[in-house]
């Protein structure tokens, strides 16, 4: 069904029942609004353009970046961005490190060294393992192409500042969470921990997260 995972309702069950903080946020934010990304670069460049910066700023960055390449309202292709001056990049916001990995990406796709049907195909840890492989990908960055263009149900981004300052603000009063209890949260959670991280990172800004 489009815009909404065929796990969600169901996880969403399967959490009301596990946890009560997460139980609330959903009688709050009743429309889930994770949207599904089927074009693999540009959600893997959105995720570079938005390393290390709010949503808010990462959003407004990529629309300047679409603007600059010519492309539709969400998308880019590869051939266009490598088609467009690294200066040009750099106008619309994103750093000279961020243009690098953008561009080297793109050169990857173009090459056809990376196969979103070969990625869509792998494991979890396979698909973090090969893409942390590609120049300014991350753990982070894989997560993110885990959560918004395959859709797996069971994604935990500790390495996500914003996750963690929800955790620590709903489950742990404003203390640094332990490793201990992020191990807890995560049996709890599983096998829904995706829709468990949307709903923490909506109780920090409403505003949706897009990749």
């Amino acid at each position: 069904m489009p815009g909404v995972p065929d796990y969600w309702h169901t996880g969403m069950r399967h959490l009301h029942e596990r946890d009560e903080v997460l139980s609330g946020f959903m009688q709050h934010y009743k429309i889930p609004s994770l949207t599904l990304k089927k074009d693999s670069f540009t959600t893997l460049a959105r995720a570079i353009a938005g390393q290390q910066i709010s949503v808010k700023a990462a959003d407004a960055v990529w629309q300047r970046v679409v603007l600059a390449v010519g492309g539709k309202p969400v998308k880019i292709g590869p051939s266009a961005v490598l088609s467009l001056r690294p200066a040009k990049l750099r106008a619309a916001g994103l750093s000279e490190r961020k243009v690098e990995y953008i561009r080297h990406l793109a050169e990857r796709f173009v090459r056809r060294e990376v196969s979103a049907a070969r990625l869509a195909r792998l494991a979890d840890h396979e698909v973090k393992r090969e893409l942390t492989g590609l120049r300014g990908i991350g753990p982070w960055t894989a997560d993110m192409y885990l959560i918004f263009n395959l859709w797996r149900p069971n994604v935990l981004p500790l390495g996500d500042v914003g996750l963690i300052r929800a955790i620590e603000q709903n489950y742990c009063r404003g203390r640094n969470a332990s490793q201990r209890k992020l191990r807890e949260l995560q049996q709890r959670w599983q096998p829904y921990s995706t829709i468990a991280v949307w709903y923490l990172w909506r109780s920090l800004d409403p505003y949706p997260v897009e990749y």
